[in-house]
């Protein structure tokens, strides 16, 4: 509490030394008479200040002493009063005849309740009322309490940006503390504003028994048989359920899958786990419900927060790999037949079937130049086939003829246009210095993946130590132990790799080791000297010896990442496999190359966060473009089409941003519930298309509203502490708003009453001379 104090001035100063002489005078004379009087000791003590006290009193009026304090302007001051007019208020406590709402109207009352009485005679009162947005009220009776959220953050930001020049003396505020828009910077941010008053109208006491889903987050791996998890944290009030029923729906309604789980009763949510591997890339949109299995679990207070909405997003593509090997072998064939039916995998081959050799006219026929290894191919087009000086490069899986027909990428604009890069068995000097330096630049700026197999022209061997490939690998290559000895390698998990979901190919541990055990030995190893710092060992070989080495290392690099898959014989895993085993060979590749290109960053890029329009919750979707050498592209029109529920597509233009390059931004208020879908188009100054993305949200107020519906008073209580404010007790609010006026204000006016002519002063100086004359009458004193 902030009160106002008081002070005394002197109004004739003139007459102060005066009347201090007459003080001492009077006060000396009293003291003289009663110490010479004789009379009992206790009689002259008592009979001697009262009268010394009422003189006192009379002579210090004759300097007219002035009662000196500041209160509150009235009508000066603005005072608001915000009230929660959300859903959440609909509900009934435990035991009680009301609902919240109905409690809170009774404590409103109309603009003749005795509090707003008080409360407007002394300030310039304005009430709103909030939910998702804030509105302005003139009277507080007659709510509905049927508002879909409760935006308290964004109500009391509008607020202080509204009546930021405004002399604002506080703000009264009813709501439950269920606030669905509220972060742990809101009250602080609020602090230079104005204090808030938040009422405790309702206990601590949990609501009716109820059951409703908190919060749903989607994970993402590429693990092959179950990619995406969707996690469900469950909350539960007021007991009623012994047992907890989930179900996935997919977008018709259809079960997915289902799962029980029992409720834990040390307060924490309960995790309901659903793994599934959607059926088609891009945007999937799914429901998940919660229900209780127990004698009492239909009694819930709302069953509003049972369900929810969520979106997974699988990616776009399709992702285009470039596979480089130095010569050929059976790791191309089995890559490539494990991604061949994978229409989000585009696997491009570049492989050295012979390499340069001398010039020698004897070799060819007469006035032939060219390799004769293409004797018979494309005779009339001798000029474009390879020589004997160079290498002997054949082509797969490419879009044209024209991609890859100069041999590697040159340039950033060919290459980036590969999301991952494989080399296989390929020696440093195939590529050229640029290459090199394109390679690094390809993983730390493009944000690609690459990855390195094991053989005779990889790694140390094949000479890419103190080059920029090496930068990127997450091995040192300067020196190596010694070459590993004839044999067979067991491979093995490390504790890291157990973590890594596209290192694993089963979902229990105790299969995932008996398929390791199964596997058969390697007998091709690069060895390195040591991971780097930043590397993680997802995988190990130990030969007979018992000695154990790296086989698989993966880092991030720059935008990238970079896995060292160190042995040169993978192939091996298919050979002896049974025609009805599973192949987990392939189902390795598949889940190596989505992990190349999971994160890989594309032309155009789309997110939506949340941003405060008003008090409106509103999203805003930025747009990143990129040019071919994945620079930022300003001279871009970027068009958003939304695809709300039930209604025609809208179509905005997304404005370049001040905050960054090449980004572009727009905003948009959902006002329906339901799935929404965003097409996201990019065109250059020339009107050709750059790039396009989709990207999808849900919006549920109703779910976000009932998320909890326990009752936040410590929510409550830190507003107040953080705002300088207190949190007031709903009986005490006529008391609270009648001290309004002696508290800190920002416009004040002194008030000035002269204390002699106070009704008390003059009563207590009679009331002390009474005395004393009645003390000596009683005792029969002259």
């Amino acid at each position: 509490m902030s009160l106002r104090i008081a002070s005394i001035q002197i109004g004739e100063s003139g007459w102060l030394w005066p009347v201090v002489g007459a003080v001492g005078l009077a006060v000396g004379l009293v003291v003289v008479t009663y110490v010479l009087a004789a009379w009992p000791r206790r009689l002259r003590v008592s009979a001697g200040v009262l009268k010394a006290l009422g003189l006192v009193l009379l002579l210090v009026c004759l300097i007219e002493p002035l009662w000196s304090r500041t209160r509150v302007a009235p009508g000066e001051n603005l005072f608001l009063v915000l009230v929660d007019n959300s859903a959440s208020l609909q509900i009934n406590d435990a035991g009680g005849a009301r609902t919240r709402g109905e409690s809170m109207q009774r404590l409103l009352g109309d603009d003749t309740t005795d509090w707003q009485v008080r409360l407007a005679q002394d300030f310039d009162v304005r009430r709103y009322t909030f939910d998702s947005r804030i509105a302005s009220a003139d009277r507080l009776d007659g709510l509905a309490f049927d508002g879909e959220g409760s935006a308290l953050s964004g109500a009391l930001s509008t607020l202080a940006d509204r009546f930021a020049e405004r002399p604002v003396a506080g703000v009264l505020l009813f709501t439950d503390g269920n606030a669905t828009d509220w972060s742990a910077d809101a009250s602080r941010a609020l602090s230079d504003f104005a204090p808030v008053y938040p009422v405790r109208q309702f206990d601590d006491d949990p609501a009716a028994a109820d059951i409703g889903i908190g919060s749903v987050s989607v994970t993402q791996t590429s693990f092959e048989d179950a990619p995406v998890t969707i996690q469900a944290d469950v909350t539960t009030t007021g007991g009623g359920a012994e047992q907890i029923i989930g179900q996935l729906l997919d977008a018709d309604g259809a079960l997915v899958e289902e799962v029980r789980e029992s409720l834990s009763h040390d307060g924490t949510p309960t995790a309901l786990r659903f793994q599934l591997k959607p059926d088609a890339a891009g945007l999937n949109f799914y429901r998940v419900q919660v229900t209780g299995d127990g004698p009492d679990a239909a009694n819930e207070a709302t069953l509003l927060n049972n369900e929810r909405l969520i979106v997974v997003d699988r990616g776009g593509g399709p992702f285009r790999v470039l596979y480089v090997s130095g010569r050929p072998n059976w790791e191309f064939k089995f890559l490539r037949r494990a991604v061949e039916d994978d229409d989000q995998v585009e696997l491009v081959g570049l492989i050295r079937i012979a390499k340069k050799e001398a010039k020698f006219d004897f070799r060819g026929r007469a006035g032939e130049s060219s390799n004769p290894l293409f004797r018979g191919f494309d005779e009339d087009r001798d000029e474009e086939t390879e020589s004997y000086d160079e290498p002997v490069i054949v082509r797969l899986g490419t879009s044209d003829e024209t991609e890859l027909r100069g041999g590697f990428p040159k340039t950033k604009e060919e290459l980036y246009e590969y999301d991952a890069l494989i080399l296989d068995d390929v020696e440093a000097e195939f590529f050229t210095s640029d290459q090199h330096s394109l390679i690094e630049r390809f993983v730390s700026e493009r944000g690609g993946g690459l990855l390195m197999l094991g053989g005779p022209g990889a790694y140390r061997h094949g000479g890419y130590a103190g080059t920029p490939i090496e930068d990127v690998l997450p091995v040192y290559l300067d020196r190596g132990p010694a070459p590993p000895g004839p044999g067979e390698h067991r491979l093995a998990l490390t504790r890291d790799g157990w973590l890594q979901p596209w290192v694993r190919l089963r979902d229990t541990e105790l299969d995932e080791e008996e398929r390791l055990s199964a596997m058969p030995g390697f007998y091709t190893l690069s060895r390195v000297r040591d991971e780097k710092p930043a590397a993680r060992v997802l995988a190990t070989v130990t030969d007979r010896a018992g000695e154990t080495a790296p086989a698989l290392v993966a880092q991030q690099y720059g935008d990238g990442r970079c896995a060292a898959l160190l042995i040169g014989d993978l192939w091996r895993w298919s050979l002896k496999r049974p025609e009805q085993d599973e192949d987990d060979l392939a189902k390795a590749w598949r889940q190596m190359v989505r992990w190349l290109v999971a994160d890989v960053p594309e032309r155009i890029e789309a997110n939506i966060e949340e941003s405060e329009a008003g008090a409106s919750t509103a999203l805003r979707i930025s747009v990143r473009v990129r040019n071919e050498e994945f620079a930022p592209q300003d001279n871009a029109a970027v068009k958003v089409t939304i695809r709300a529920p039930d209604a025609e597509p809208l179509v905005l233009d997304a404005e370049p941003s001040l905050e960054a390059a090449g980004l572009f931004e727009t905003t948009y208020v959902p006002r329906e519930p339901g799935a929404y879908r965003a097409a996201v188009v990019a065109m250059d100054e020339n009107g050709i298309e750059v790039g396009r993305s989709e990207i999808g949200w849900t919006s549920e107020p109703e779910a976000e509203e009932f998320r909890t519906i326990a009752v936040n008073n410590e929510l409550l209580d830190t507003i107040a502490e953080q705002t300088g404010g207190e949190l007031i007790p709903a009986d005490e609010l006529l008391e609270f708003v009648e001290t309004l006026p002696t508290r800190r204000a920002p416009v004040t006016q002194a008030v000035m009453n002269p204390l002699w002519h106070t009704p008390w002063v003059l009563l207590l100086a009679i009331a002390c001379l009474a005395g004393e004359w009645g003390l000596r009458r009683w005792r029969g004193l002259p």
